[in-house]
């Protein structure tokens, strides 16, 4: 099989697909309409987010058989299309789930203990002991939106704490010995965190607005390691800025391209707040981004084309 790789990863990806007989050919700078040109001569495509397959693209690919997506969502392909044509998704969240749940601790952990802000005062020369404060986590109850892979590899990091944990999911029999799965009310009722970890759909974007925070009965710490558009920015700043929500971690923005690689040039109003505001802690996509992810993300597309195909 031919394979095309439009993104690099880590080399195990080629030196794995050449010892099953496949055929790597590499093009990490040729536009889509160039790609378009060439597609119709491939089995299968590597990707990360670099841009979309829509269904153009694989009415062009008229002898591909699968798709690899080196990551967790699958939003930046048309899943339905691909399934119609009987073309293979295979995408890897159980390559970065691990670090998906140790960077959503850190931020929770560093948001309740001011560490970034103390960290910035200290580096100044201001030495703040009461401003600096934190809050403990034990006796808090860490409500998790989105019980899949992340979901519950954020919970499994939970465990070392004395919290109660509680997950909400549209799909229902998802919670295990480290999450109670409730109802969206007791969801709202009980939560003193509200960390996101659900792919980006139809149902998912622009969910956390107004309307849904003003649901909480008391104030909450918001975290997400998700997808950007889950969360509408200015609706946020107003939840931030009235005291509802206490703080907040986001390792993904609503500004985001769909590449994830770059914010929008034009940053709104309501960006500038976050990046001012001492209570949030903003990272770039970089929750399932690290040293072993890398090789284990690689390595679970290997393992699903291999089942598949060989």
């Amino acid at each position: 099989m031919k394979v095309l790789h439009l993104d690099t990863n880590h080399p195990l990806l080629l030196e794995q697909f050449a010892q099953l007989g496949f055929e790597n050919h590499e093009d990490y700078t040729s536009s889509k309409e160039a790609i378009e040109k060439t597609i119709h001569q491939y089995d299968g495509i590597v990707i990360r987010s670099r841009f979309t397959i829509d269904q153009q693209f694989l009415d062009k690919a008229t002898n591909l058989k699968f798709i690899g997506r080196v990551g967790a969502g699958l939003e930046n392909i048309d899943t339905q299309y691909a399934k119609d044509k009987d073309i293979f998704l295979a995408s890897a969240p159980e390559g970065n789930r691990n670090a998906v749940g140790e960077h959503t601790l850190g931020m929770l952990l560093s948001l309740l203990n001011k560490l970034t802000k103390a960290n910035r005062e200290v580096k100044k020369g201001k030495w703040d002991r009461e401003g600096n404060r934190g809050e403990e986590l034990d006796g808090k109850t860490v409500g998790i939106i989105g019980y899949g892979n992340m979901g519950k590899a954020f919970a499994k990091k939970l465990r070392g704490f004395d919290v109660e944990v509680i997950c909400y999911d549209i799909v229902g029999g998802v919670g295990d010995e480290n999450a109670r799965q409730v109802g969206i009310m007791e969801f709202q009722q009980r939560s003193d965190v509200v960390s996101l970890h659900v792919p980006q759909t139809e149902l998912t974007v622009g969910m956390v607005n107004s309307e849904f925070i003003d649901a909480f009965h008391k104030p909450f710490w918001l975290l997400s390691t998700a997808r950007g558009k889950c969360v509408v920015t200015k609706d946020l700043v107003t939840a931030l800025k009235s005291g509802k929500i206490l703080g907040a971690g986001l390792d993904v923005l609503e500004y985001e391209k769909k590449s994830f690689e770059n914010m929008f040039i034009q940053k709104p109003k309501a960006f500038k707040y976050l990046r001012k505001a001492k209570n949030v802690l903003l990272t770039p996509h970089v929750a399932g981004w690290t040293v072993e992810s890398k090789e284990k993300l690689a390595q679970t597309i290997v393992d699903k084309v291999k089942a598949r195909f060989c």
